[in-house]
This record gives structure tokens, sequence and C-alpha cells, in this order.
């Protein structure tokens, strides 16, 4: 094959189509080789190892398949997460506030009972309840993610701390000592 490339190497093919009514898919073409020097060899259709054949070659035809357009464009990630974040921020920062509100209300009501005359047993149960409401906003939000689990952890402890210092206090609780073992 490299040697009947050789003499041919400036030459350029030409298709020409067969035009005989034939209905089938596969059209019969003959190639001639030109050149510059009018030399021309007719008809050529076969190049094999074993040297040219004149056989006739029959070729399938072109099909080109184009995809269709998208119907609608996607939107893009980067605007989708910006409107995530945001809606996400706002959520968080209604739960963050509502955490702080319900802390500060324990505070105030446990401050209240601190500077009260003559304070009673029976007035911790509505600051018992505050706590209570406290700690479920901050379960719920470490359960959905806003809060990290340890600083729920420490706010629930400081609100016991402060019910636990205001006994300590009035003289309801005392801390019982641990023994040695």
């Amino acid at each position: 094959m490299a040697v009947a490339a050789l003499p041919f190497a400036r030459l350029s093919l030409v298709e020409t189509s067969n035009p005989s009514a034939v209905s089938s898919p596969w059209k019969s073409t003959s190639r001639s080789i030109r050149s510059s020097d009018s030399f021309a060899i007719t008809p050529l259709t076969h190049v094999s190892s074993k040297g040219f054949s004149f056989s006739q070659v029959t070729r399938r035809p072109l099909i080109v398949v184009a995809a269709a357009p998208p119907k609608k464009k996607k939107v893009d990630s980067a605007i989708k997460r910006a409107r995530q974040a945001e809606k996400r921020r706002t959520y968080n920062k209604a739960r963050k506030s509502e955490i702080h509100t319900r802390m500060k209300k324990v505070f105030v009501a446990i401050e209240g009972l601190r500077k009260e005359a003559s304070p009673s047993v029976e007035m911790l149960t509505p600051i018992e309840a505050l706590i209570g409401e406290a700690f479920s906003t901050i379960d719920k939000a470490v359960k959905v993610g806003t809060l990290h689990q340890n600083t729920g952890a420490r706010r629930k402890s400081r609100l016991s701390r402060a019910k636990r210092t205001v006994e300590i206090q009035l003289g309801w609780y005392t801390p019982s000592t641990a023994a040695a073992v």
C-alpha cells in the first residue's frame, strides 16, 4: 500500500455519484484520480494490500443526528444556592432570636424572684415552665441544625445554673458534696 500511495501523493480524489434511479439506500459511486498534469486513471475504486482492485464499491449513506436544544434553560446553580442561603439565613435568624427571647424571659423572671421581699417556693413554678419552653426551643434548633449541639448544651446549662444559683441564695437548695470512694 505504501508503494501505491507514493506516486499519487499529489493527486486528489474526486467523487461522482452514479445517476441511476435506484431506490436502494446504498448508492454506488465511481472515483477517478485527477492531478494538475491531466493524468487520470478511471475507475480506481479500491486499493488493497495486494494491489489495485477494479470492483465496484458501495458506500453507506451519511446520517447526521443532532440533539434538540433543551426546552427550558436550567436555573444557574449559583443563583439557586444564593436564594436558598438567604431563605435559610432568615429561618435560622428567627430561631436564634426566639432562643434569645426565651432565655431573656427566664433571666428576667429569676432576677425578679431574687429581688422579691418574701419569695416562696411556689414562685419558682412559672420560672420552671419558662425554662422548659426555652429548653424545647433550644433542642429544636439543635435538631434542625441552627445551633451546634455543644452550643445548645451550653445555653441550657446557663439557664439551669441561674435557677440553681437563686435556689441556693434563697436557701431552697443545698448542694450535696460528692463522697470520696
